[in-house]
């Protein structure tokens, strides 16, 4: 069977995002290091992660969208056997946990950036949304209605947000007690 070139480039680029995930051991490189340092990381080279990231802002969204969709799959499988604040707290505990910190932080800098050009950034902007899907089904499960669900899970997803900005710039000012609280106020 032939490939055609849009198929091995893709293949390509799935295996050096699956090197750099594994060279950089579930944490993302700072923005403050170079494409050349992040390829030496690696073992490959800087022209490739160039040619199929673009950047480091690239690398490090493709990375940040893998890790996330990771994450996202186990914390499917605590929506299948929990309740929506279960699924809240477990979404709060893993992106709190001190070794998603370069993570977390990984995140508002790649979102800055999407902020001035979503076009660059389109498929890890439409990933954004993922968890707010999952948090809607199930308070659609447990009885709101299909709107009131979507709004109450944005508005969920949007202040954990918030908080986790909030934690970054000052570690230690959030606590499960806010989260706690955000879940209280959206059971109205």
């Amino acid at each position: 069977m032939t490939l055609s070139s849009t198929e091995g480039k893709g293949d390509a680029r799935e295996r050096l995002l699956a090197r750099l995930l594994d060279a950089f051991d579930g944490t993302l490189p700072s923005p403050e290091v170079s494409l050349r340092e992040v390829a030496a990381r690696a073992e490959t080279s800087h022209a490739l992660l160039r040619y199929h990231f673009g950047s480091l802002p690239g690398v490090l969204a493709a990375m940040l969208g893998a890790q996330r969709s990771r994450d996202n799959e186990k914390l499917f499988k605590t929506a299948r056997q929990g309740t929506f604040d279960d699924l809240v707290m477990a979404i709060w505990r893993t992106y709190t946990s001190p070794e998603q910190l370069s993570r977390v932080r990984g995140f508002f800098h790649v979102t800055g950036l999407a902020a001035y050009r979503p076009e660059d950034f389109r498929e890890f902007i439409d990933s954004l949304d993922d968890l707010t899907k999952m948090l809607a089904t199930l308070a659609e499960e447990e009885g709101l209605a299909a709107e009131e669900a979507l709004t109450t899970a944005a508005v969920t997803v949007a202040a954990m947000r918030g908080l986790l900005l909030q934690e970054v710039l000052t570690p230690g000012t959030c606590s499960e007690d806010a989260v706690a609280m955000i879940l209280r106020m959206s059971k109205g």
